[in-house]
């Protein structure tokens, strides 16, 4: 099986090398006409223009050996756009199907190849003052919204509706959680992964704790007031 799997992957390389001389002999050609055509008549030169165009009935004699050279390399230029492309086809399938099967069998190495390193700007940065004022002036203002007349037609509908018990999490309920989350993920800014919350079932009371201060409406900011599902429990 071994064996197989090297030899299909020589395989694919010659078969990419192939493309890519030729990529790189038609290039090369398309450099010989564009100074064939502005009118360089070297010996080398001319020899290459005369076997571009063997097996036609192209001379470079005829008036119109300017509009041949033209179609000429136009059509070369389409042949390696089409070669790239399949390269680049090729090259983007297989990159899908080794993340694919990284994902299966080792999702912290896939994760860990999907990084990027920072890219930090040259420029000095953002004034402090000035992003504070910017984020205040989101979060701490009041905003007098255009309540137009359907808002009190749902405030009738909704007058019935029996109010959403208090959310109780519980140390089990941290457990059932974790359980279910996949090992090599994190949910958190922290970037801990789930495998060590599994382990560590002394933590879950403590998380329990924090997750029902966190719900309380003195506690947690108001957009939260009305999204407890939010936590996941």
């Amino acid at each position: 099986m071994a064996g197989r799997a090297t030899q299909q992957g020589s395989d694919i390389l010659a078969w990419r090398k192939r493309i890519e001389d030729r990529i790189a002999k038609a290039t090369a050609l398309i450099s010989r006409l564009t100074s064939f055509r502005s009118g360089n008549n070297r010996t080398r030169v001319v020899r290459t223009v005369r076997m571009a165009f063997a097996g036609t009935n192209i001379s470079l004699s005829q008036p119109d050996i300017t509009q041949k050279l033209t179609e000429r390399i136009d059509d070369l230029k389409q042949k390696i756009a089409a070669w790239g492309k399949r390269i680049r086809r090729f090259s983007e399938r297989s990159r899908r199907f080794n993340q694919n099967r990284l994902f299966q069998s080792d999702q912290k190495r896939l994760y860990k190849s999907l990084e990027r390193p920072e890219v930090c700007g040259a420029g000095p940065g953002p004034d402090q003052a000035d992003t504070v004022a910017f984020w205040r002036g989101l979060w701490s203002e009041p905003v007098n919204h255009s309540e137009g007349p359907w808002m009190e037609v749902v405030a009738s509908q909704s007058a019935s509706v029996t109010p959403m018990d208090p959310v109780t999490i519980t140390p089990e309920d941290v457990s059932e959680a974790v359980r279910r989350a996949p090992n090599w993920k994190s949910s958190g800014l922290a970037g801990l992964h789930h495998y060590w919350l599994q382990g560590f079932v002394v933590c879950h009371a403590v998380l329990a704790r924090q997750y029902q201060r966190g719900s309380r409406s003195e506690v947690a900011p108001e957009p939260l007031h009305y999204r407890d599902h939010s936590l996941g429990f």
